[in-house]
């Protein structure tokens, strides 16, 4: 009978499906690192692992190990070439959480152009005559540039057209394989949107490196605002302070950041132009409920032979392992 071995905390949903199927047992432990689960990765047929890493370490320590199940879509911090090395799918959930990281990303930018951080700083500490500033910014009548438009980005486009916003994307993979009929229209080059858009938001994978440096950074409009919900890194930080203090960018609204947590010294957190939240963009209770349940249910389809390969990373290794 296959063991699953589920790591840090899921909604109850997710482990109502592991603990009452027949045909697994499941073990639940706490950890939000590679070590807190490394020790038991032995016994354990399947893994389901939030944000955790897992390194080739580890991955070499799972000999019965048959399929990781990721609870959601990324798995920047998993070796995946090391899984199929061993033969060890790594399946991610559908799409759970799209919708979730598009309201986060319009909330950012409602935030970011209102000034809230300001506003509430304002009320809460005597500032009542900062409103005479008129610093806030309607989103009607703004340009937005989606740099990515994929699931998320069409979301957030779809929901910034009912603030009457004018609306372009960047992105030059989904291009060169033909832009969709009757959707948005592309920006072109990212330089040219750059400086077309008064919003910028970035819904795209890590790159490895910054997408967004100091020369994309003095390309935008000055006072423009730039919204970040991707992934930490794809922003070169250092380049965005310099760009915030001079006044090149008005504002931003932030939810990823190369270094997770945050410093609480970082420069960033004393700028109050800027609205910064912990990486959760897709962690609300819908949205976790979602995952927590997808998770779950590629382990069991996995090993009822029926899992969507089209939630495998690695499909090659799949062969052997589930009925064709």
């Amino acid at each position: 009978m296959p063991h699953v071995l589920v790591v840090g905390s899921i909604h109850p949903s997710g482990r109502a499906l592991l603990a009452d199927a027949p045909d697994v047992t499941a073990e639940f432990v706490d950890g939000t690192t590679e070590d807190s689960y490394a020790s038991l990765i032995s016994h354990a047929d399947a893994l389901l692992i939030r944000t955790q890493p897992l390194g080739a370490a580890t991955v070499a320590q799972a000999e019965k190990l048959r399929i990781v199940s990721r609870h959601g879509v990324g798995y920047d911090a998993v070796d995946v070439d090391a899984l199929t090395k061993h033969g060890i799918a790594l399946a991610v959930c559908g799409d759970v959480n799209s919708t979730s990281v598009a309201e986060h990303a319009v909330m950012l930018m409602l935030a970011a152009a209102k000034r809230a951080v300001r506003a509430d700083h304002a009320v809460r500490h005597g500032g009542w005559g900062w409103r005479d500033r008129i610093e806030a910014r309607d989103l009607r009548g703004q340009n937005l540039l989606l740099i990515g438009y994929g699931r998320i980005g069409r979301h957030t486009a779809r929901l910034c057209a009912a603030f009457g916003m004018t609306i372009r994307a960047f992105d030059p993979v989904l291009e060169a394989s033909g832009w969709p009929d009757g959707e948005i229209t592309p920006a072109g080059n990212l330089v040219e949107g750059l400086g077309w858009a008064d919003i910028v938001s970035l819904s795209v994978p890590s790159a490895g490196k910054p997408i967004i440096g100091a020369r994309e950074l003095s390309a935008m409009k000055p006072g423009s605002i730039l919204i970040n919900t991707s992934r930490g890194g794809v922003v070169d930080e250092a380049a965005l302070v310099d760009a915030l203090h001079s006044g090149q960018l008005g504002a931003a609204g932030l939810d990823v950041f190369a270094q997770e947590p945050l410093p609480i010294d970082h420069p960033l957190t004393r700028l109050d132009q800027v609205v910064l939240s912990p990486h959760i963009a897709g962690v609300t209770a819908e949205a976790s409920e979602r995952m927590a349940v997808g998770a779950a249910t590629n382990i069991l389809d996995f090993f009822a032979g029926r899992i969507d390969p089209a939630l495998v990373v690695n499909k090659e290794a799949l062969n052997g392992h589930i009925e064709t």
